[in-house]
């Protein structure tokens, strides 16, 4: 979706640097001093000025907003990418008998985890392919798609460079010879995003909170287990990837730290659509979609009884874990004493 002059105009301007960096060039360009100003929303950006230092400086705040929104657009059109979605619809269509869907509609803003669950081959992959084509009633659910609750421009469903939804599957094997930096800093330089450095350690760092083993920048990523493999990836996602919308496919077999993992790409404003057989990751969600003979058969909201039994689970959970650990370091399950 294109960036609007309405939208900008109430929004400070430093949180439209943060969101636009490339568009402090934009200002410096326009001799727009920001010093002190950047708390101001666009529209008011000016009006600490008169008429007539207005003229002298050559500034038109009623065009601003408008010439802003045009460079915005222009640049993420050049560097391949969208304006961040906000929301994500599903309209129901029918399942494979040809019976309507059990839900009326299905709201799913960014910073919200949903979790699909349902038996192997009940239709788990079909909605996600689904959301990925956008979906106009065409595919064989007949379900809609809307983005930002309206039906998207066609560049969502032909472009190759706007991919709307982001994979993690279950396997990843890298076949580079690379370091782990080396393979980040190459993402990052095709992204080309600003302070590749601090990105890159970024990355990586949010990678070891997530591994259950550590490892270094300098470490090859063909070395790498299939739990950093996966927790690598999660974080190169969750902090480079275009993709508004994430979808992980069982990250319980990943050896992972499955909370810190939701976290992090949370804390990126992701829509992150989960397929779990995993009653832990199920319960983290805000919603489940319940999957049955190819159709949505219902939507759950996580309730706060469900919350308390979350919380029992995750306590047996960290449980587990501990003696996991104890295993693998070679030490004994029975504590001293209880021999």
């Amino acid at each position: 979706m294109a960036v609007t002059h309405e939208e900008l105009r109430g929004k400070p301007v430093a949180d439209l640097l943060r969101e636009y960096p490339f568009i402090e060039a934009f200002f410096s360009n326009n001799a727009v001093d920001l010093r002190g100003r950047e708390e101001a929303p666009l529209g008011e950006l000016f009006a600490h000025l008169d008429e007539e230092e207005l003229e002298d400086r050559a500034l038109n705040p009623e065009a601003l907003p408008g010439q802003l929104a045009e460079y915005i657009n222009q640049m993420l059109s050049f560097l391949g990418e969208e304006a961040p979605i906000r929301s994500l619809t599903i309209l129901p269509g029918t399942d494979k008998s040809g019976n309507p869907e059990g839900f009326d509609r299905l709201l799913i803003e960014t910073g919200q985890v949903v979790s699909i669950v349902g038996p192997t081959g009940s239709g788990k992959s079909r909605l996600l392919g689904d959301i990925e084509w956008v979906a106009q009633s065409d595919t064989p659910t007949s379900r809609k798609i809307l983005i930002d609750g309206e039906v998207p421009d066609k560049s969502w469903r032909f472009s190759s460079s706007k991919k709307l939804v982001a994979q993690l599957s279950q396997n990843m094997n890298f076949v580079m010879d690379l370091s782990v930096r080396e393979f980040v800093e190459l993402h990052a330089e095709s992204r080309m995003v600003e302070d590749r450095g601090g990105v890159v350690d970024r990355i990586i760092a949010g990678a070891n909170a997530l591994a259950g083993e550590p490892f270094t920048p300098e470490t090859p990523i063909t070395s790498l287990s299939g739990g950093q493999s996966r927790a690598l990836m999660i974080a190169d996602t969750a902090i480079l990837s275009r993709s508004p919308i994430i979808l992980i496919d069982e990250i319980e077999n990943a050896g992972i730290d499955r909370k810190r993992a939701l976290d992090l790409l949370l804390a990126e404003d992701k829509i992150v659509l989960m397929a779990t057989h995993d009653p832990i990751l199920a319960l983290m969600g805000d919603r489940r979609i319940v999957i049955k003979n190819g159709g949505i058969a219902k939507v759950i909201e996580t309730s706060k009884e469900e919350r308390a039994i979350l919380s029992r689970l995750e306590e047996l959970d960290r449980t587990l874990l501990g003696y996991r650990t104890r295993l693998r370091r070679g030490d004994s399950l029975i504590e001293e004493g209880e021999e």
